[in-house]
């Protein structure tokens, strides 16, 4: 791989996308048997330690195969956003570039690609006082409430969520009551963007299924391979450590919210199965319509048993 530096034309760097169990992380490692790749996580979930079965994080024998970077960086406690992936990103792929290796992005959380790719909106940082207060609110009067109160001030907002979806109703009634702005008016601004990114051109290879009812069945055979291997467990074991509460980031990944709901004794062991593979099915869905959105992107059929072939074969044409 060949710095953009020493070059006019913006270096490529491939970018696997695709939605939950697409066959990324195969397809990934299939490259990377064959060719000197370092993979950069792009994944939400992965950042966080100690949460390893309910993320479908890669295993000690996959992560061996290849360095991957930007996973197990931040504590479940933590919060790490958009911005930040963007700079680390962009630090890695240079240095993995200056090592004569290929950078590889690889996920499916589709916020860090735009953020990565198109820059950053002028939204505000995390309040924490904001949240207490909202929480405080939602606790009293029940979401559904607060999202009728985001529908008053940010209607397109609100639209595009549903009334019980406490993490974005929250960040849109805190970026309002922070900027006395709507959030989705500060999205439709121009992104700030710098000259960082402009050194490479980012090329999306997206998996997506050309029969949804595969990828539903996959979702749900894997959910239900965490259950048997110790998901729970895990949970109880995050919960153990007195720290972490059911609003926070980390714990309101898909799944972990589902069991802790279930820990809680909200609901029944068959609720909770169902409706953590209903919350993937839905990511499934907004990760598919983000990817629809992006007309530059390559699509492979991630139902085609030959698609980690083609995936391979793409990215090796750019090398």
């Amino acid at each position: 791989m060949t710095s953009s530096n020493t070059s006019s034309t913006p270096a490529p760097i491939p970018c696997l996308l695709g939605p939950t169990a697409s066959g990324k992380t195969a397809a990934a490692l299939a490259l990377a048997a064959r060719r000197p790749v370092e993979i950069i996580s792009v994944d939400s979930a992965l950042v966080y330690r100690e949460m390893n079965i309910g993320t479908a994080k890669p295993t000690p024998e996959e992560r061996a195969v290849a360095p991957h970077h930007l996973i197990d960086i931040v504590d479940p406690a933590d919060a790490y956003s958009a911005a930040e992936f963007r700079r680390d990103a962009l630090r890695l792929i240079g240095e993995i570039s200056a090592r004569g290796r290929l950078p590889l992005l690889v996920g499916g959380t589709m916020l860090y690609y735009k953020a990565l790719t198109q820059g950053l909106n002028d939204l505000p940082a995390a309040d924490a006082d904001v949240r207490t207060t909202l929480d405080a609110d939602a606790a009293r009067e029940g979401w559904p409430a607060l999202h009728a109160r985001l529908a008053a001030v940010d209607p397109i907002t609100a639209a595009r969520l549903a009334p019980n979806d406490s993490q974005r109703i929250q960040r849109a009634l805190e970026v309002f009551m922070l900027t006395g702005q709507a959030m989705s008016a500060l999205l439709a601004a121009p992104a700030r963007t710098d000259d960082a990114a402009l050194a490479w051109r980012f090329v999306p290879i997206a998996l997506e299924p050309s029969e949804r009812s595969v990828l539903h069945a996959r979702i749900e055979k894997r959910f239900d391979a965490m259950l048997a291997n110790g998901f729970i467990d895990e949970v109880v074991t995050l919960r153990e450590r007195g720290d972490l509460l059911p609003e926070m980031p980390s714990m309101r990944c898909v799944g972990y919210r589902q069991v802790w709901e279930y820990l809680d004794g909200a609901v029944d062991y068959s609720t909770m199965r169902d409706k953590g593979v209903f919350a993937t099915r839905q990511l499934c869905k907004r990760q598919l319509t983000w990817l629809r959105s992006m007309t530059e992107r390559v699509v492979v059929d991630c139902c085609d048993p030959g698609a980690t072939a083609q995936v391979v074969s793409l990215i090796e044409a750019m090398m």
